[in-house]
C-alpha cells in the first residue's frame, strides 16, 4: 500500500466502512488479484491511473 495511493484509498475506504483489518487487507488482495488478472487476460502492463482511477476519484 505505501507504493501504490489507489491501494491505500480502496484499503481506507473500506475501513471506513468499519470493516476490520484482516478482512480490509483481505478484499484489497482480492482486488489486486482481479487487477493483475485482467493484465494477464488483455496482454497490457499494469497502470496505476487505469487501475485505481475510480477509487482515486472517489476519495479526491
Amino acid at each position: 500500500m505505501r507504493g501504490s495511493p489507489g491501494a491505500k484509498a480502496y484499503y481506507q475506504q473500506i475501513r471506513a466502512r468499519g470493516t476490520g483489518h484482516q478482512a480490509a487487507l483481505r478484499q484489497l488482495a482480492n482486488r489486486w488479484i482481479g487487477i493483475l488478472h485482467g493484465c494477464l487476460k488483455t496482454d497490457t502492463l499494469y497502470d496505476e491511473k487505469a487501475a485505481w482511477s475510480h477509487i482515486i476519484d472517489r476519495a479526491a
